[in-house]
């Protein structure tokens, strides 16, 4: 019972609330846009509305356009650069979780000297301490799943040694957040189950972790209700306006999360299969992977699986205390069939159980903190377990 809270973003929610971004007061004078390098910032409009409301208020702005759906350090430095060329004061990110996070990345580096590595805990980074904080970030989130626009998070991967570790502090927290369901009208039915898988494994993992707090524990419990009921109709219909505002509610609760409590060994597993093989989805991943991972846990944390079986709708209370935890373990599968996602193999990818002890060794390596939020200590053998029966 003992905590600190600390959530600093505003954060403006609902559909339409893209346009108060018009008359919301922001955080400079020029602003670094920071987008993919896919069409549907453009094809949708999103990037010329947004210019228009900067435009509006008088706020110039640079467009920085490169971002992967894994976002790599090479770009981080690139969109510093320009930041720092173009005299931007703060940073936008227009788009999903990779797009925000790169604007959190390049937030960083804009005010810091080095390289990004330098200041990255894990792996081969160096841990430095940050120096001067970071530029004001503004998060538009035009995707429901990393939460990224409620928490300080940001994921990044360099390339050349296959390291895919998350960083953050007080100042990658957004100072403002956009989190308008109208956006999110158009994304594909498999890319709203990826995102939407990935919201419900930070609140899952959060919930489950040895640093949950009873705040974190409300989100995560109201984000995984909401998921449950919710993700399959969005999928379903996309043009489904209530679903994906509860969606996008959902997938916000599980960025407070990972801002009150933390995520757990499996994404750690997952960061080391995509860093890997980048063309795999990270929500994709876990999806992968969370059979065989909560199976594992279920009866280590048999009160938390059983408060998570009830959160997804499952009347427990006729079942034998025994069976009451893997009860969630079954209605993920079934949430998984109902969003089309139960068939998804890490061998369309490429990928190979002979590498299971390299994807152990680096998840250890790049995201080992996040083993020691487990309620067990994982040991190699258990991981591979892990792997090996997630395999298809």
């Amino acid at each position: 019972m003992k905590f600190t809270y600390s959530i600093p973003t505003k954060i403006l929610f609902g559909p339409g609330s893209f346009n108060d971004l018009a008359t919301t007061p922001l955080p400079g004078k020029k602003a670094l846009i920071v987008i993919t390098a896919g069409k549907s910032m453009r094809a949708n409009g999103y990037l010329d509305r947004l210019i228009a409301m900067l435009d509006k208020q008088g706020i110039g702005h640079a467009l920085f356009d490169k971002i992967l759906p894994n976002p790599v350090l090479r770009h981080v430095h690139e969109g510093a650069a320009l930041a720092r060329e173009q005299g931007c004061d703060f940073v936008i990110g227009l788009g999903g979780g990779s797009s925000i996070d790169s604007a959190k990345s390049i937030a960083v580096m804009a005010k810091n000297p080095g390289d990004y590595w330098d200041y990255i805990s894990g792996g081969s980074g160096k841990g430095q301490p940050l120096v001067n904080g970071a530029l004001p970030i503004v998060a538009i989130a035009t995707t429901a799943g990393t939460g990224t626009e409620a928490d300080p998070w940001t994921v990044i991967t360099k390339e050349d040694t296959n390291e895919k570790i998350g960083f953050g502090c007080a100042e990658t927290f957004p100072v403002l957040s956009v989190v308008d369901p109208e956006m999110m009208l158009t994304i594909p039915a498999h890319l709203t189950a990826y995102q939407g898988f990935d919201a419900l494994f930070h609140a899952t993992e959060g919930y489950i972790a040895n640093v949950a707090t009873p705040l974190s524990d409300a989100y995560a419990l109201k984000s995984i209700e909401l998921l449950a009921k919710y993700l399959p109709a969005a999928v379903k219909d996309g043009s489904d306006l209530e679903a994906r505002t509860q969606v996008a509610l959902a997938s916000t609760l599980s960025g407070m999360v990972e801002s009150t409590s933390c995520c757990t060994s499996e994404h750690g597993m997952e960061h080391a299969l995509s860093a890997f093989y980048p063309k795999l989805p990270h929500g994709a991943g876990l999806i992968m992977l969370s059979e065989a991972y909560y199976s594992f846990f279920a009866d280590k944390a048999p009160e938390r699986f059983t408060a998570m079986a009830k959160a997804m709708g499952v009347v427990t209370g006729h079942l034998p205390e025994a069976e009451r935890p893997m009860a969630f373990v079954k209605a993920l599968v079934e949430l998984q069939k109902a969003c089309g996602v139960d068939g998804l193999k890490m061998s369309d990818y490429g990928i190979t159980p002979e590498e299971f002890p390299k994807f152990v060794d680096n998840a250890r390596s790049t995201m080992g903190i996040l083993f020691k939020l487990d309620r067990l200590k994982l040991t190699d053998e258990d991981l591979v377990k892990i792997y090996t029966e997630s395999y298809r």
